[in-house]
């Protein structure tokens, strides 16, 4: 990926300062909120959960725009999405905080953006962090733009410290060298449309040039990525990527090319075996923070599990195996369960967080399995599970994180006709242990195109499995 080169003042501002601030108490000793702002009419439940930040949020739109013309400030622009941990951390940490907001308050103009109702918006300032931090992304995505929208300044998430003295580099930046911030502003923006262009044009090209030669490199190159020890492509984090896996088999297939579905199948075992999957409600996460799908980042999306949905029953036409379609019989369950407005629709997201910690709805300690298993039960269920005492998930963004916390993933051990099915009751019970815990967030947005890409899934999985109810 090309990258932009900033003037060297926008560089500087990488380096910086540190402010230790204390975080403040947000609620009145009454329990009502200390601090309402503008996002309190709106109705993403990502912007609803900043609307009693002490920070003065404006949604995207023309008031914002105008005050920092009218103001003479910079814009700060944070976009994240309301099932996003690491936006709940900034805002936690840093939006939450009084000393924190009053300094952006008084030099800033401050907006916020759920990135799934703008997609189109957080299109633009994505590639502009992309295109200055050589590729790097993702959210919350923080970034500093002039009156007029341009971008010279951004990152993704930044802990409080470092968050603080970048602030105030910039606000001296753009009160004493105004100029060099403009420059970068320009030619970052100016960067982006070329780019922008030259994508256009390329997609638009002469398709008669096309040919499968094409095809068979995307394939070949595919191939030499992948994890021949874990299934997947990369390195930690690893996301399932479900769109590659489903080419390579099509493509594998088409060519007899045995190695790319080989390949595929593997990595369809290993994430259905894998902390990424919930073997007790059924679902994926959005992804594995590790190599080994082993711990996940716990928050699902419903545009993933539709995809993935895809990608199992491909695994399942291409290999007859029904452990195939029996994972998109458990995700299917799972969504229809927990992911459906009565009305009618799929809701967008479950949080990784519940009751402020990462994955404490779906882990477990050694303790407390056996606190509600009969001894064969909790034999089973360590066995299968792969259970320590120490445990295999520690939340490093809380100091207060629980210990021996187990997530789930299935061991490799060899289990016996009885064991399985002392297994089974096992999980019973403890999805119903779980069912009582308080739930992640739930983001109830019904978006059309993530509905489509599910509706789509179902459809198919009633084609393929000969399954009437779906």
């Amino acid at each position: 990926m090309r990258t932009f080169q900033p003037q060297a003042t926008i560089a500087a501002l990488l380096f910086f300062g540190a402010c230790a601030v204390a975080r403040a108490e947000t609620v009145k000793p009454d329990g009502e909120p200390k601090f309402t702002n503008r996002l309190a009419s709106e109705k993403s439940p990502y912007l609803l959960q900043h609307a009693h930040n002490p920070v003065d949020w404006y949604p995207w739109g023309d008031e914002a725009f105008a005050a920092a013309k009218a103001q003479d400030k910079p814009i700060f622009l944070s976009i994240g999405y309301s099932t996003c941990h690491w936006c709940h951390v900034m805002e936690r940490e840093t939006f939450e905080d009084e000393k924190t907001a009053e300094y952006l308050n008084e030099h800033f103009i401050n907006i916020k953006i759920d990135r799934e109702e703008r997609p189109d918006v957080d299109k633009i300032y994505m590639s502009a962090v992309q295109a200055i931090s050589e590729g790097r992304g993702g959210w919350p995505l923080n970034a500093f733009l002039t009156p007029e929208r341009k971008p010279f300044f951004g990152g993704t998430y930044f802990p409080k410290q470092q968050f603080n003295g970048l602030i105030r580099n910039i606000d001296k930046a753009w009160k004493e060298d105004r100029a060099n911030i403009d420059k970068s502003a320009d030619g970052l923006t100016d960067f982006l449309k070329q780019r922008a262009a030259e994508d256009e044009a390329a997609a638009a090209g002469d398709g008669s040039k096309f040919d499968e030669a094409i095809l068979k490199a995307a394939l070949g190159a595919f191939k030499q990525g992948f994890d021949k020890t874990h299934g997947g492509w990369g390195e930690a984090p690893k996301f399932p990527s479900p769109s590659q896996p489903r080419f390579m088999l099509l493509a594998g297939k088409r060519y007899g090319d045995q190695e790319a579905i080989d390949q595929v199948l593997l990595t369809c075992d290993k994430m259905a075996a894998g902390g990424i999957y919930d073997h007790l409600g059924g679902g994926f996460c959005r992804y594995s923070v590790d190599a080994e799908w082993q711990v996940p980042h716990f928050e699902k999306m419903l545009y993933d599990n539709a995809q993935l949905i895809q990608l199992y029953l491909d695994a399942y036409l291409v290999s007859g195996e029904e452990r195939y379609a029996d994972v998109v019989r458990d995700v299917l369950r799972y969504v229809l369960r927990d992911m459906t407005h009565p009305e009618g629709g799929f809701f967008s997201a479950e949080d990784a967080d519940s009751e402020g910690k990462e994955g404490k709805f779906y882990c477990w300690t050694k303790a407390e399995l056996a606190g509600h298993l009969s001894a064969e039960e909790n034999a089973a269920v360590v066995k299968y599970f792969g259970v320590t005492d120490e445990g295999n998930f520690v939340d490093h963004s809380d100091p207060d994180h629980l210990k021996g916390q187990n997530v789930f993933f299935l061991s490799g051990a060899e289990m016996g006709e009885g064991e399985m099915a002392v297994l089974e009751s096992a999980r019973e019970k403890l999805f119903s242990v779980r069912e009582k815990r308080v739930r992640p967030g739930l983001d109830d947005k019904v978006l059309t195109s993530w509905n489509g890409l599910m509706l789509g899934a179902i459809a198919r999985a009633g084609r393929v499995l000969n399954e009437s109810k779906y």
